[in-house]
């Protein structure tokens, strides 16, 4: 791929602020969704100021998710995913085949990186307090990444179950 990811104006560049992270958030499924790609790997505290449950968010997931897909959230709770995105919650459980939860209850908040991965883009936030970051193209730093994701998915447990079973 070139340096440009030209699907739903996601392009290479900083990230600065709250609006504009979560913009290139809806973009970065957008793009993922067009361009077909297999896996998904997206890392945060708690997803609590991601876009998950925002309609054009879950069409996007909506019109990626075909066999052979995966997506993987690793979080250190998901405490606020249910309250916060209900329609990303319905969403997951009609594909949760597709879709993989795990907890990383070894590590600190603040050793948990803000991260979205999708095979040839992805976007990272190196100041969390301030929204501050990058969406990345460069295959150096997507290859650093995926192989960090995998470090952390070796340290994680399930975690969030698609539905629950009770009496």
């Amino acid at each position: 791929m070139t340096d440009e990811a030209d699907a739903g104006g996601l392009h290479p560049g900083p990230i600065a602020g709250r609006p504009a992270f979560q913009q290139a958030l809806r973009e970065a499924f957008a793009h993922a969704a067009a361009a077909g790609a297999r896996e998904l790997w997206c890392c945060d505290v708690d997803y609590a100021q991601w876009p998950l449950g925002e309609r054009a968010v879950v069409e996007a997931l909506q019109a990626w998710a075909y066999g052979h897909r995966r997506l993987v959230m690793l979080a250190s709770r998901f405490d606020e995913v249910p309250r916060q995105h209900a329609r990303w919650v319905a969403w997951r459980r009609t594909w949760s085949h597709a879709v993989v939860c795990r907890a990383l209850p070894e590590l600190k908040p603040d050793d948990i990186p803000c991260l979205w991965w999708g095979g040839d883009v992805q976007l990272r936030l190196f100041d969390t307090q301030r929204y501050r970051g990058a969406v990345e193209t460069q295959a150096s730093d997507l290859l650093q990444s995926r192989e960090m994701l995998g470090e952390l998915w070796l340290r994680s447990i399930d975690a969030f179950p698609a539905t629950t079973l009770g009496l």
